[in-house]
């Protein structure tokens, strides 16, 4: 029989790219991934925006995005510049998941709904962060950059009318 880590290992690797942008902080905001899956070279490629939003959100909404579009369990390397993402991934998650979603002084975690989300991908797929920095020539960061941007320029071209 086989182990669960073994199973672990047999599973499609990928890479994931995702960023997040917002024009002003709340204000509208879009996220893009990249998707890839290196042993046949297919790429998927997506963004989306919302009209009111934050940055966190935005990048939260990204990793999301791209592990739902994963058709079987993955093994994925995660490469994103949000450091609130990693840093709720490798230190922050486990923690709020064992205070039932609360942060130190008993304050609830915010965008929780998000975190949650994740949190149930992540018993679905195994996610390895990695840190990159912005707008440091990074190519796929650049690109998952100027697709958010672009995802949520309708929102500044056609505002909301009162």
């Amino acid at each position: 029989m086989e182990s669960r880590r073994e199973a672990e290992n047999h599973r499609p690797q990928v890479q994931l790219f995702t960023d997040g942008a917002c024009s002003g902080n709340p204000g509208p905001g879009g996220w893009a991934f990249i998707l890839y899956h290196p042993a046949s070279g297919k790429k998927l490629i997506q963004s989306g925006a919302e009209r009111e939003t934050t940055n966190n959100r935005m990048e939260l909404t990204a990793v999301i995005k791209g592990l739902q579009a994963l058709r079987k369990p993955s093994r994925v390397q995660l490469f994103t510049d949000s450091v609130y993402v990693g840093r709720g991934l490798t230190e922050w998650l486990a923690a709020w998941k064992a205070r039932n979603w609360k942060r130190g002084k008993n304050e609830p975690v915010k965008n929780e709904d998000l975190w949650r989300q994740l949190s149930e991908l992540l018993e679905t797929h195994q996610v390895e962060f990695h840190h990159v920095y912005g707008h440091s020539g990074h190519p796929e960061n650049e690109t998952c950059d100027r697709l958010a941007v672009e995802a949520y320029q309708k929102f500044l071209q056609h505002p909301q009318k009162p």
